[in-house]
C-alpha cells in the first residue's frame, strides 16, 4: 500500500518580532497575528494578518499604497481618516473604513482619546468581490449600528489565527467572510428608535470621556446623565459591547497608562490620583492592559538599545 503522506505542519507561532514592516510600531498594546505574506495568488480567500492595537498618542499613518485588501474597525477613542486623497473623515467607535492596493491612507489618532480598533489584511481573486457585494469597495468609511456582533467575530477571528493547527488558515478565511457579512448587517439604515437610542449612547459616552476622574460607578454615571441604570447598560452592550462601568474602568486606565508612559509619577501616586488603593489600581490595571502597572512602568523607563 502507498504511504499516506504526513499532514501539512501547522503554521509557525508568530510574535511582534515577525510584525510585517508595513504595520505601525506606534501602539501602547497590541494582539496581533501573521498567517501568510506571500498568499497564493490562486487562492479565493487568504487572510493576510491582523489583531486589535492600543494607539499611542502619535499614532499616525502616511502610505500611498498598500500590498492587501484591508478592513479597520474602530472600538474606541477618536481620530480621523484620509482615503484615496479624500477629505478627512472622523473617526469615532464604531466606524469601519478599507482599503487596498491603489488607495492612499493617511491615518491619526488624537492625542487625548487615543484610537482603539482591530484590522484584518487579506488578499484572494473572491477578495474584491467579497468587500463590493456588501457596499465596502477600498476607500469606503462607514459608521455601524450596534457593534458586538462585530467586535465578537473580529476576537473569534483572532483566536482562531492565534490557536495554530493545519486548519488554522481555512478557518480564517471562513471567519472572514461571517465578519463581512456581520458587518453588512451593521450597517442596515437605523429607525428613528435606533437614532434615539444611539443619540443617548453618544451623550453618555462623552459625559464619561469628560469626567471620568471624577466619575466612580454606574450609578454615578446614569445620575448624571438622567437615565435610568439598567437602560443605559443595555445601550452600552448594544453600541460597545461592553458595561458603562467597564468604559469608565478602561478610560481612566488608559489614562493611568499615560501618566506613568509620561515617567513623571509613581505607581503609588497614580492610584491616589485615581482615589483606589493600589491592590485594586494593580487589578484592574492589569485586566485592561495585559500587565501589572509596576511592570509597565518598568518597561517604559528602559532607556532605547542601539
Amino acid at each position: 500500500m502507498p504511504r499516506r503522506p504526513p499532514p501539512p505542519p501547522a503554521p509557525r507561532a508568530s510574535s511582534e518580532d515577525d510584525a510585517p514592516t508595513f504595520l505601525s510600531r506606534q501602539v501602547t498594546t497590541a494582539r496581533r497575528f501573521y498567517l501568510n505574506l506571500n498568499p497564493s495568488r490562486r487562492a479565493p480567500l487568504a487572510v493576510v494578518c491582523g489583531g486589535w492595537e492600543a494607539c499611542a498618542a502619535d499614532y499616525a499613518i502616511d502610505r500611498r499604497d498598500f500590498p492587501y485588501l484591508s478592513i479597520e474597525f474602530v472600538a474606541q477613542g477618536r481620530g480621523e481618516v484620509s482615503l484615496g486623497g479624500a477629505r478627512p473623515q472622523a473617526l469615532g467607535a464604531g466606524s469601519l473604513f478599507t482599503y487596498g492596493p491603489g488607495t492612499a491612507q493617511r491615518i491619526r489618532s488624537s492625542a487625548a482619546d487615543r484610537l482603539e480598533k482591530y484590522f484584518v489584511d487579506f488578499a484572494g481573486t473572491h477578495a474584491r468581490a467579497l468587500l463590493r457585494d456588501v457596499g465596502l469597495a477600498p476607500g469606503a468609511v462607514v459608521r455601524l449600528g450596534p457593534t458586538s456582533e462585530v467586535r465578537d467575530a473580529f476576537d473569534r477571528l483572532i483566536n482562531l489565527a492565534l490557536d495554530r493547527d493545519p486548519h488554522t488558515e481555512r478557518a480564517c478565511a471562513l471567519q472572514l467572510e461571517l465578519l463581512v457579512l456581520l458587518i453588512a448587517r451593521a450597517m442596515r439604515p437605523a429607525s428613528p428608535a435606533e437614532r434615539r437610542a444611539r443619540a443617548t449612547f453618544e451623550r453618555v459616552r462623552a459625559h464619561i470621556d469628560a469626567h471620568f476622574l471624577s466619575l466612580r460607578g454606574l450609578s454615578a454615571i446614569a445620575s448624571a446623565c438622567h437615565v435610568d441604570a439598567s437602560h443605559l447598560c443595555r445601550l452600552f452592550r448594544r453600541f460597545q459591547g461592553e458595561t458603562p462601568f467597564r468604559y469608565l474602568q478602561d478610560r481612566r486606565m488608559r489614562w493611568a497608562a499615560d501618566r506613568l508612559d509620561l515617567g513623571a509619577r509613581l505607581v503609588g501616586e497614580v492610584a491616589e490620583e485615581l482615589a483606589m488603593d493600589p491592590f485594586q489600581f494593580s487589578r484592574v490595571f492589569r485586566r485592561t492592559h495585559g500587565v501589572p502597572p509596576s511592570a509597565f512602568a518598568r518597561a517604559r523607563a528602559k532607556p532605547a538599545g542601539p
